[in-house]
């Protein structure tokens, strides 16, 4: 792999982290398989015992601030460890991902303190398993038109009631906590009668059903909430800063999407080397792209965690760069199981079969178009934040929310 330049400071911190690595996890096999986005897997105890055994020091969240238990590392460092870390085995950290890439920094920038000091040390050591309750049956795309109803009962020492359905919610089946959004305020415009809020997903009036997808996983869920009761105190933001809490956590989660490949580049040049005969041009065209593409990602990923990192410095939300990642990697991982598929040959659509680690890619891929925001909600932000475009028309723009239908 070809490394960028490095100071003598990072290269002595990239021998540091190597050696606490060493010490610590056991070197990847070179016949290890991977997992993308948690296709197929739920291994949560081996999850959690690697997050203990790298929460010293603050390895198992370098970006998180020390006084909440992470490095307080700089994009820099940041990448530096998650590239030392390839080099050992690894288990599969998508259930985690949620409440240590999105949920963990969203309570860092909306929390109180008390819920930080409640909530961070517990999702940064895998304790409790967050899911995020955003998407809707009618509300996907559009998320502001949610309409999952939040009231609040001062009667009830400041109990607010929720009702209403999400769905496509990644792990909750076994999920301790929700991040939810919920309308409390209908006579306003969309965006400003929304709330946020943590919600435990054992309450009274939350069922949750998980969906079966074609690659074998129940990742997503639908999740029912009948009169749900959640305390003020569980409140995350503002009543009516819903919005903000929101693209906050979808900016961390557009960043955290983009920079998963799971893939490195050895594993898609092994891949090559175990092909039965020569490997035709076409594939080996396709294959150097992809290997070239996941470079690029790489390097995008620096410059995505730098402008983040200076984000947070003066106290602004995370931008568009997300996006960016999130669509170059969505294309990147759909080329590249095609181009795996068409060199494993029938057998590779077998179960159990040669390569059934890249059918699981394939089978997995496209749904990486509509996760975290579809591929055409990506292209809106870049055309409208980066290259200044006009916005699509709303017609709703300004109008109360009670009045969608008139």
């Amino acid at each position: 792999m070809t490394e960028v330049e490095e100071s003598a400071e990072e290269a002595a911190f990239r021998a540091r982290v190597r050696d606490v690595l060493a010490a610590r996890l056991r070197v990847r096999p070179q016949d290890a398989t991977f997992s993308v986005m948690g296709g197929g897997t739920d291994d949560i105890e081996s999850g959690r015992h690697y997050l203990a055994v790298l929460a010293e020091e603050g390895y198992a969240t370098p970006s998180w601030p020390v006084e909440h238990g992470g490095m307080g590392a700089t994009p820099e460092q940041a990448s530096i460890v998650a590239d030392e870390l390839t080099r050992f085995d690894v288990p599969d950290l998508y259930p985690f991902m949620v409440g240590v890439g999105l949920v963990g920094p969203t309570i860092m920038v909306h929390g109180t303190d008390a819920q930080k000091e409640r909530w961070l040390p517990k999702i940064r050591s895998g304790e409790e398993i967050w899911c995020q309750l955003f998407s809707e049956p009618n509300a996907g795309s559009d998320l502001a038109g949610l309409t999952s109803r939040a009231t609040l009962e001062e009667s009830a020492g400041g109990v607010w009631r929720v009702t209403g359905a999400k769905v496509w919610s990644s792990r909750a089946h076994y999920s301790r906590w929700g991040l939810l959004l919920a309308r409390s305020d209908f006579s306003v415009p969309k965006h400003a009668g929304l709330t946020a809020f943590a919600v435990r997903m054992d309450a009274p009036g939350v069922e949750v059903r998980p969906l079966r997808q074609m690659n074998g996983d129940t990742h997503f869920n639908e999740v029912f909430l009948d009169e749900a009761p959640i305390p003020d105190e569980d409140r995350i933001g503002g009543v009516g800063e819903g919005w903000r809490v929101a693209i906050t956590t979808l900016m961390y989660e557009r960043g955290s999407i983009g920079g998963r490949f799971g893939i490195s580049v050895d594993q898609v040049v092994d891949l090559a080397r175990r092909h039965a005969g020569p490997v035709p041009a076409v594939s080996r065209d396709r294959l150097a792209r992809a290997i070239s593409e996941l470079e690029v990602a790489r390097f995008r990923g620096l410059r995505a965690r730098a402008a983040r990192r200076q984000a947070a410095r003066s106290g602004a939300p995370p931008g568009p760069e997300g996006s960016g990642a999130k669509l170059h990697m969505a294309a990147t991982l759909k080329d590249l199981a095609n181009a795996a598929l068409d060199l494993h040959g029938p057998e590779g659509a077998l179960a159990g079969g040669r390569g059934n680690e890249w059918k699981t890619l394939f089978l997995t891929a496209p749904s990486l178009s509509i996760r975290g925001g579809t591929d055409e909600i990506q292209r809106n932000i870049l055309g409208e934040r980066v290259l200044g475009l006009p916005p699509e028309p709303r017609v709703d723009k300004g109008k109360p929310f009670s009045s969608r239908n008139d």
